[in-house]
């Protein structure tokens, strides 16, 4: 299928052949019939990706403070090959479509059903989308397709309205009078309401004037007698902000404009330097509008269709698209009024060349119509890629993110590894990929290109929940695979993986990479002639995320399971003996994003270790301490970069670079893949770790000592 894609390095956009991506869970594959160009948002971005690395760095000073602080953990190359993996990407543009489902993966939509689509990465310029469930809504009977395409901007125009909370005949002022503040107009107008509406282009106001402005002057204060006199010589009982610029002069014409105790409502993008003294002395409210509706942003309602009670929540992003098409199919609202110029989608640079430099004609309405039905295809070969060398291994990577690019990527290639194909759920981070890698294959289907005649090797770093699919489909197919941890989120997956490698045998090694860097295996040196049992603390500065981020999903098992399992793999290395009990509290205030807990794990040899996996803590900190007490000895280990060892009244210190063994342990797998010996990793300790993070879970949840293997076997024996 065709893609428009957008090159972050560049800003240059590119209409690209790409694979049909896959039906997200809970959702709708649709083959789209229209999508709709939003102004402000779509020339705001492709503005900020032609703008040069420095103008870039001073729009986005919060990334600048990322890279600084991957600078600072992770070192310089590492850093560089994010940086350049994020600027070589391609971002999807477009938020706002329509078609027909040919895919459902939800019982609310069926295949043949036509709907309207939400949502920025899913409802994009491209021949087919796939959408969440509650970022859909099925088209009533009477309502054009094209017509549908406006959806997702009439639910931001309505939810403004919501937020404003007007009244039958109350006066409104909307201040910008592009798409978005047409939509307004005539919404307000549909609910009764008096509306005026300002712009600094004029050429927009008999389109406002038909659709229910009855009043429409120049943006300026100049304006503000003639609209107070309009509305009853009080001012508006409402205003609504939908322009977009870098200039604050339109929330200084709104406290102007608006009447005592008014509403001012900011829908777009505008610098929000507000003036405390009028404020104060009107006692104005200010109200940001978020989008769609409730809802944005919520990854457990916009991904897992995790929907609001509507007794609760009356209006929802998907409620909101529902009551706009239904005003649609009342003849309350026409959106197709809005059209000023149709491209068909193999014209869609033309169309953002009207976008990026308007002419004399003010555009309004741009909409991208889609005429032919491509096949889904989601595996596709690029012929104008490099050709794979002879005597390489020939590998496939599923799961193309900042870290497999910056970490996996090169180590394997510097190992001998030749990646001929790519697969990612998106299909322009898949193309993105596959350009930047040279591969000829590139897919949204993992199991397709794992499958595939070429593939010799698979390389995974998709989402936590897919590993242990993509290692299954692996052995079954008689491939090597190397996974990112964790190898497992579940007792069950963990038993499915357990019967493929009792029927088919195979090569598995899990990313377990710390154990493979010097200052760890010093460590382990050290300690080697021990006969003790060990006592050993590992606290982890882990940091905070972001409420609602991809690892604290319920689908993706967590932090515990997702990360710490990274800590107690550095146990079993250092004892050379398998967990086989653990307890587990953790600190009141903890979530599913941020947890805070501590861990003790018994070992088969009598040693004890105690896991501190804290995100309450300060980002000065080092993120890994590692310390060890055995026989008269003991080491201390900080973020791999200094390593001190102290035997009776002695300390040594020795110095490092921080680097956590990436490039040691791909080395060493593709090392024994080459002469045929086992896999660096024994599999019953890549077992005993993914069963020792669930063990921790379970003892978090109970409050109980937990056997690890009985609690295994009674988990698998459940799910018989």
């Amino acid at each position: 299928m065709r893609q428009l894609l957008q090159h972050q390095r560049t800003g240059r956009l590119q209409l690209e052949e790409v694979p049909v991506p896959e039906c997200v869970p809970g959702g709708v594959l649709v083959r789209t019939a229209y999508s709709v160009i939003s102004l402000g948002t779509e020339r705001s971005s492709v503005s900020t990706a032609q703008a040069s690395l420095i103008a870039k760095a001073l729009q986005r000073p919060d990334l600048v403070r990322q890279v600084l602080d991957t600078l600072r953990r992770e070192g310089l190359r590492a850093t560089w090959e994010k940086v350049r993996a994020r600027l070589d990407a391609l971002k999807p543009l477009g938020y706002s479509a329509a078609g027909v489902v040919v895919e459902s993966r939800t019982p609310r939509f069926a295949p043949g059903d036509r709907v309207a689509c939400a949502g920025a990465g899913f409802a994009v310029h491209a021949e087919y989308i796939t959408v969440p469930e509650l970022l859909t809504a099925r088209i009533p009977e009477g309502v054009s397709l094209e017509a549908a395409a406006y959806t997702t901007l009439g639910a931001i125009a309505l939810h403004g309205i919501r937020q404003a909370e007007v009244q039958l005949g109350e006066s409104v002022v909307v201040i910008g009078l592009g798409l978005l503040g047409l939509l307004t107009v005539e919404l307000l107008s549909s609910a009764g309401c008096r509306v005026a509406g300002v712009d600094i282009d004029e050429r927009t106001f008999p389109l406002a004037q038909r659709l229910g402005c009855a009043l429409t002057l120049p943006s300026a204060f100049s304006s503000v007698e003639a609209l107070r006199a309009w509305a009853g010589g009080h001012g508006a009982d409402a205003v609504i902000i939908t322009a977009s610029t870098s200039s604050n002069e339109p929330l200084e014409l709104a406290i102007a404009l608006a009447r005592s105790r008014a509403r001012i409502v900011v829908v777009g993008a505008v610098p929000m330097n507000v003036p405390r003294q009028p404020f104060y002395e009107k006692e104005l409210q200010l109200r940001i509008a978020r989008s769609y509706g409730p809802g944005r942003y919520d990854p457990a309602y916009e991904l897992l269709g995790r929907d609001y009670p509507l007794d609760y929540v009356r209006w929802t992003e998907q409620r909101n698209m529902e009551a706009f098409l239904q005003l649609v199919a009342a003849g309350k609202v026409h959106p197709e009024q809005l059209t000023t110029h149709r491209f068909p989608f193999e014209r869609a640079l033309d169309a953002y060349e009207l976008v990026t430099r308007p002419g004399s004609e003010r555009p309004i309405g741009i909409v991208l119509e889609y005429t032919a039905a491509a096949a889904v295809e989601r595996t596709i070969l690029r012929r104008d890629a490099r050709s794979a060398r002879p005597g390489k291994l020939a590998a496939a990577l599923i799961g193309a993110g900042s870290f497999a690019q910056a970490h996996l990527v090169p180590a394997f290639q510097q190992a001998g590894v030749r990646f001929v194909g790519v697969a990612t759920a998106t299909p322009s981070s898949a193309y993105a990929a596959a350009e930047r890698l040279g591969c000829h294959l590139m897919s949204t289907d993992g199991a397709a290109l794992i499958a595939h005649p070429e593939i010799e090797l698979v390389v995974c770093a998709s989402r936590h929940d897919s590993h242990a699919r993509y290692v299954r489909l692996a052995l079954e197919a008689g491939k090597p695979i190397f996974v990112e941890k964790p190898l497992a989120i579940s007792p069950q997956q963990l038993r499915e993986l357990e019967q493929a490698l009792a029927q088919h045998g195979g090569i598995l090694m899990v990313g377990f990479n710390r154990r493979f860097s010097q200052a760890l295996r010093d460590l382990t040196e050290f300690f080697a002639s021990r006969s003790h049992p060990m006592s050993i603390l590992y606290r982890v500065n882990a940091g905070q995320l972001p409420e609602g981020h991809w690892l604290s999903l319920p689908d993706q098992g967590g932090r515990i399971i997702g990360e710490a399992c990274h800590f107690i793999d550095c146990m079993v290395f250092l004892t050379n003996s398998l967990p086989v009990r653990v307890s587990a509290m953790q600190l009141p205030g903890s979530t599913p994003a941020n947890p805070n807990v501590a861990a003790t794990i018994y070992f088969g040899d009598g040693s004890v270790g105690t896991l501190l996996y804290l995100s309450n803590g300060s980002p000065a900190v080092p993120k890994e301490y590692c310390e060890v007490f055995c026989q008269g000895q003991s080491a201390r280990m900080e973020d791999f970069r200094t390593l001190e060892l102290c035997s009776g009244r002695k300390c040594t210190q020795r110095r490092y670079d921080g680097s956590k063994g990436h490039a040691e342990e791909v080395r060493a797998f593709v090392q024994a893949l080459q002469t045929g010996q086992p896999a660096p990793i024994p599999y019953e300790q890549l077992r005993a770790v993914t069963a020792t993070t669930f063990a921790i879970e379970h003892a978090l949840r109970t409050g109980t000592v937990v056997d690890i293997e009985a609690f295994l076997q009674q988990e698998w024996a459940q799910a018989r």
